[in-house]
């Protein structure tokens, strides 16, 4: 790289932080810190009547939790601030006027009911009404490409309601440069007049977007397809202010998981699972809307799983670390198609990286979790979840893996006890207590030396043995191995189990 790499995530908090935000987010960062170079953290906050209160906070929580470090934004390190557009306003207004001295962009005094009925009068007739070359001369409009000077300042000082918009060229062809998507060209005589700046104060996004990239020395613009119509304005815009341009990458869409159509909260809600990271509630509505934290996931996972939405490193390999996606990450080997999320791999990550906790985290995690296991020893608790991980995606699975380490079973699978509980069953249930009883130290392998050499010894069918003396201990054919279970809830719990299940099933 000729410069050195600065690159910035740009949201408007106007509500919870999509995880297609926080690819994006991770794209940056992961190029940024591929090339030792700088992740921003930008604001931009100018649409004030889309603006939530809060949602700053939760962008910034969302990239803390995913381990998307900031090294540049509010209240860190602000060598280029201020960081919210929102307070760069004098700036923006600055460069707006720029423009219209350099002939680029023209003050624009329609009001919004005459707009309306221009388009609507276009649409009678079939046609579309695009603000530009066709008819911003024709009288109709009024902007100061049809008033004199000293019309436009009358109006200006009388207060009038104005747009600044940017005059875009006609007959010229532009040829755009995308990382991602290769060469391009575009006719500027499909392109409007958009609005840069309003009466207000405050600009749009493009003008701001263009002023704050500048200014902040940005090298490479990593952002949302959506944002691809938005190219043929902004390369004008740099052309127009006589500045250098940065690289340009626009990342795919993700895509619903039957792959047709953007991903949205509504897929989420409708198939069960989140579209943010952490969840939110909507104050205006008291909605709660799921986040990825919540729901059990670890960041890793969100991570990785994230990382594979629209790049692939080239390999077999699937499971990355933040470093090893690091230096695996090339801008090459992102996809122009869509990205179809898939719900189930979501969960395949989360199941490996639950394997790769500390038990003792975990355990601690599960009994914050469960009431019932209010007064049980965390180190009693930490010893059943090694037992029960491997089978679990979530900690929230682990109650139902492992409710038999805490509870005596009350109900009894019908068709495991169907299947285990035979005739002789009650005989051998009873003798299999007998010999439980003489295991002085009662520990796992002293558990099974004792009971399988009984087993062998006296000839009988292991599955005889082992499928009663499970449906005793859990209350269904299933969990870790019996001789774990015996060894946690100890010899008299055991015993008792096994009795109950005489008592209970008899000669059944």
């Amino acid at each position: 790289m000729s410069k050195p790499v600065r690159v910035r995530f740009a949201p408007s908090p106007t509500g919870p932080l999509h995880i297609g935000g926080v690819r994006t987010a991770l794209f940056n960062y992961l190029f940024a810190k591929k090339h030792n170079g700088t992740f921003i953290l930008r604001i931009e906050d100018t649409d004030q009547n889309r603006f939530v209160e809060g949602a700053e906070n939760y962008i910034e929580e969302s990239l803390k939790w995913c381990g998307i470090i900031v090294d540049e934004g509010v209240n860190t390190n602000e060598k280029f601030g201020p960081y919210r557009q929102s307070e760069r306003k004098e700036i923006y207004k600055q460069y707006a006027e720029q423009l219209i001295a350099s002939g680029n962009a023209y003050y624009a005094f329609d009001t919004a009911d005459a707009l309306d009925a221009h388009r609507k009068d276009h649409e009678t007739e079939g046609k579309t009404f695009i603000y530009n070359w066709h008819n911003r001369k024709k009288g109709r409009l009024v902007n100061s490409l049809v008033l004199t000077e000293v019309e436009t300042q009358a109006k200006l000082d009388a207060g009038h309601d104005y747009v600044i918009r940017f005059l875009s060229p006609q007959d010229e062809t532009l040829h755009l440069t995308d990382i991602i998507r290769g060469e391009m060209t575009i006719e500027t005589n499909i392109l409007d007049d958009k609005v840069l700046f309003k009466s207000d104060g405050l600009p749009t996004y493009h003008l701001a977007n263009i002023v704050d990239d500048h200014l902040m020395e940005i090298t490479h613009v990593i952002r949302g397809e959506e944002w691809l119509p938005s190219l043929a304005l902004h390369y004008q815009l740099y052309d127009a202010f006589g500045w250098d341009k940065p690289e340009f990458a626009h990342l795919p869409l993700i895509l619903k998981p039957t792959g047709k159509g953007k991903l949205s909260k509504r897929d989420g809600d409708k198939l069960g699972f989140p579209v943010f990271p952490l969840a939110y509630k909507d104050d205006k509505t008291g909605e709660m809307s799921r986040g990825y934290r919540e729901d059990g996931y670890f960041p890793e996972t969100v991570i990785n799983f994230l990382a594979f939405l629209g790049w692939n490193p080239g390999t077999e390999q699937e499971i990355f670390s933040m470093d090893e996606l690091i230096a695996a990450f090339d801008l090459d080997r992102v996809n122009k198609s869509g990205a179809r999320f898939d719900p189930d791999k979501t969960k395949w990550f989360n199941h490996h990286y639950m394997q790769e906790q500390y038990n003792d985290d975990l355990a601690k995690s599960f009994k914050d979790m469960q009431p019932e296991l209010a007064d049980i020893d965390v180190n009693y608790v930490e010893l059943v979840v090694a037992l029960i991980k491997e089978r679990a995606n979530f900690v929230s699975d682990f109650w139902e893996l492992s409710h038999f380490f805490f509870q005596t079973p009350t109900d009894l699978d019908e068709k495991a006890v169907k299947k285990a509980w035979k005739e002789d069953s009650p005989e051998i249930m009873t003798k299999v207590m007998t010999v439980l009883e003489s295991v002085e130290d009662f520990t796992v392998e002293n558990i099974q030396t004792e009971l399988k050499g009984w087993i062998t010894k006296n000839e009988i069918g292991f599955g005889k043995v082992m499928m009663p003396l499970r449906l005793a201990l859990v209350g269904a054919l299933q969990g870790p191995e019996v001789f774990d279970i015996m060894y946690l809830i100890g010899k008299d719990e055991t015993k008792r189990r096994i009795e109950n299940l005489v008592n209970t099933l008899g000669s059944k």
